[in-house]
């Protein structure tokens, strides 16, 4: 009789039996499922489990967290189960196909954007804060800002312009950078080609359509003219030169002789790639985003500008995600330069900025007790309020979707109001909550009924929907680990451990004094790893550290209880007195194979303190587009006594103190 006899039998009743099993793998702490039909999981009644810790769905994949023991646990489930188990590789592609078309972009552009949340979060509040102090009238019967009337005020104003721009402008550069970091080729030739697309060289992207078409500035090459257009703050036409770049390096790296690859390659990939962006790839972009433009403005004019004002109110935030949005600025100077100087177009752009707020304050409702969202939530909807959605939207809305999707549905009814009762704006620039200030004062009381409809609706949609959809991580975060270690505990002896031997554990702890650093690096929280598993203390308790060097050591004497000799990224070790740690060398490095690691003990060595245990190359796990963030994690029976974890220093391996006991 297997040591998780009972929980294995559960376990393939609940993930709908072995029919509905694609694919199964492990990494070092869970059992990674590609199901047919991932409905029919129980994730309730799975996460009841006795020796499951949690579970969560990433990338196509349905993930059991069981800890340490894992490779036991799965050896037991294949061999009960009646099926064989396949590489890490292979249940990645398998989950590919188990995603359709939305989803496989929707996580392409959230995979793109993640690295960009935390600069666009603090562009949006510095632009939002711009906003208040040098765009909103208050002063002089409405004739000045802040800014007009204070030299403080009015250098604060230039002077946020810095980050504004380097955020929102010069958004390429970062575009291009991520999408080479998230297809694992070399990271500072995306940074060149981005750069390339906002060279002060160029005519800047928002100053296009209002330059006249014979004093746009153009290359000439003699048999041909190029035009030297800008692409600030575009994000189709970054995309689509940054897969243009990664897609030739990849395929010179396939072609070219290793010995003069260093030379070959670059070139051969990055001038390509440049020429391709300013001649195929920016015209593209330019073209998309005339064309919806031209329906825009045919929309607004027409007689069933009803209709459309639901339309673009539905697909205002999605059409900002794509950086097209920007298109609407030259519409708006249009209509602006019209003899009524004014526009009905920009107070929908306002309305559909407080409705994805709208969302973001639902969801920071709905996850207050969840402190690592909160970070994300509460600037990205001071923004979104101000005016800046682009952290809202990346950051929050675009992970979670239904929000979004709420959100969209609140703009599209306020629209309808807005563009029915013919609300007019007399200047644009002054989104969200202080749009108010730009419309016309006799549409003043109409405006505010269609702000709080965009408050509203998309606040109470995502907060019912949210109560639905949000799992316990989700909403309470690293709380939520809580109730499942209590229920692991207290039902130890059904997963085969003893509730003495937990109470030993927690008794002989205190005989251990502390844990030495196993890497030269900063030491972080455990709460700010960049894998949820480890942040939300899921595993247990411990540290985080950026590591300086490359070889990992032992913290303390102890026992190697468990390695990964097929990938070789992480390890357990268990301590004398038998409190269980765990190693775990960056995050979503088993996708890697072991390509990169070098494992130098076995399962079973007795290792001392400073004993080399890994080697890794960092490089290789940039290139492959994961952080080298390295874990060390004492198990939830290991931090039932008083332990204090120490953080926010720089350690060596093998001296420093990162973990000790009272």
């Amino acid at each position: 009789m297997g040591k998780y006899d009972n929980d294995v039998k559960q376990l393939l009743t609940l993930v709908g039996g072995k029919e509905n099993i694609q694919a199964v793998s492990h990494c070092m702490t869970r059992m990674r499922f590609v199901l047919v039909d991932p409905k029919k999981a129980d994730e309730k009644a799975i996460e009841d489990l006795p020796s499951v810790k949690g579970t969560f769905t990433q990338a196509g994949q349905y993930q059991v967290i069981i800890g340490n023991d894992v490779s036991v646990f799965y050896n037991e489930f294949t061999a009960y189960a009646g099926i064989e188990g396949v590489s890490k590789d292979a249940v990645k592609a398998a989950a590919k196909t188990n995603q359709n078309p939305l989803q496989k972009i929707m996580g392409t552009l959230g995979e793109i954007f993640a690295p960009l949340i935390p600069a666009l979060i603090c562009g949006g509040l510095v632009l939002g804060f711009r906003n208040v102090i040098g765009e909103i009238n208050f002063f002089n019967n409405g004739t000045q800002s802040l800014a007009d009337i204070s030299q403080f005020w009015a250098g604060t104003y230039n002077f946020l312009w810095l980050i504004g721009e380097a955020v929102f402008h010069l958004l390429p550069v970062g575009i291009v950078w991520s999408i080479t970091k998230k297809m694992g080729t070399t990271q500072i030739l995306g940074i060149v080609l981005g750069l390339t697309l906002v060279s002060s060289q160029l005519l800047n992207g928002f100053s296009v359509s209002s330059t006249p078409a014979d004093e746009i500035p153009y290359w000439d090459f003699g048999f041909a003219k190029v035009e030297m257009i800008g692409y600030q703050g575009q994000v189709i036409a970054a995309m689509m030169a940054g897969f243009v770049l990664v897609y030739l390096e990849k395929f010179f790296k396939k072609i070219c002789p290793e010995v003069i690859s260093m030379i070959v390659v670059p070139f051969c990939s990055l001038v390509p790639a440049v020429i391709i962006a300013h001649t195929i790839v920016g015209p593209i972009g330019w073209a998309i985003g005339n064309g919806i433009g031209n329906i825009v403005y045919a929309g607004l004019t027409s007689n069933f500008r009803f209709l459309f004002a639901a339309v673009f109110g539905l697909l205002y935030a999605p059409l900002v995600m794509t950086g097209l949005h920007h298109m609407t600025n030259a519409i708006d100077s249009q209509l602006l330069a019209s003899p009524s100087k004014s526009t009905i177009l920009w107070p929908m752009i306002a309305l559909s900025n407080i409705a994805q707020g709208s969302s973001v304050l639902a969801m920071s409702v709905l996850q207050k007790k969840n402190e690592r969202a909160q970070q994300v939530n509460v600037p990205a909807c001071i923004s979104c309020y101000l005016g800046v959605t682009e952290p809202a939207l990346f950051g929050v809305n675009l992970k979670y979707v239904f929000p979004l999707v709420c959100g969209m549905i609140g703009s599209c009814c306020a629209a309808m109001i807005s563009v029915g009762f013919g609300v007019e704006a007399l200047s644009i620039g002054v989104g969200g909550l202080p749009g108010i200030l730009s419309i016309k004062p006799q549409y003043y009381l109409i405006f505010l009924l269609a702000m709080a409809v965009a408050i509203v609706i998309p606040f109470t949609l995502t907060f019912i929907v949210g109560r639905i959809k949000l799992s316990q991580e989700d909403r309470f975060g690293k709380e939520a680990a809580a109730p499942a270690a209590a229920s692991a505990e207290e039902t130890a002896p059904a997963s085969g451990t003893a509730s003495s031997a937990v109470d030993t554990k927690s008794e002989d702890t205190a005989n251990v004094k502390e844990l030495k650093s196993i890497l030269d690096g900063k030491v972080m929280p455990i709460e700010e790893a960049p894998d949820d598993v480890f942040s939300q203390k899921i595993m247990g308790d411990g540290v985080a550290i950026e590591p300086s060097n490359t070889v990992v050591t032992a913290p303390a004497d102890c026992d190697v209880s468990v390695v990964m000799a097929d990938t070789g990224h992480a390890c357990g070790l268990t301590l004398p007195n038998g409190v269980e740690l765990l190693i775990h060398v960056g995050v979503d490095t088993v996708d890697m194979g072991g390509d990169g690691f070098k494992l130098l003990v076995n399962e079973g060595d007795h290792v001392k303190a400073g004993q080399p245990l890994i080697e890794f190359d960092p490089e290789k796990i940039k290139a492959a587009g994961h952080p080298c963030t390295t874990m060390l994690i004492v198990t939830a029976e290991g931090t039932a006594a008083n332990i204090t974890m120490h953080s926010g220093i720089d350690a060596k391996a093998g001296e420093t103190t990162v973990i000790s006991w009272d």
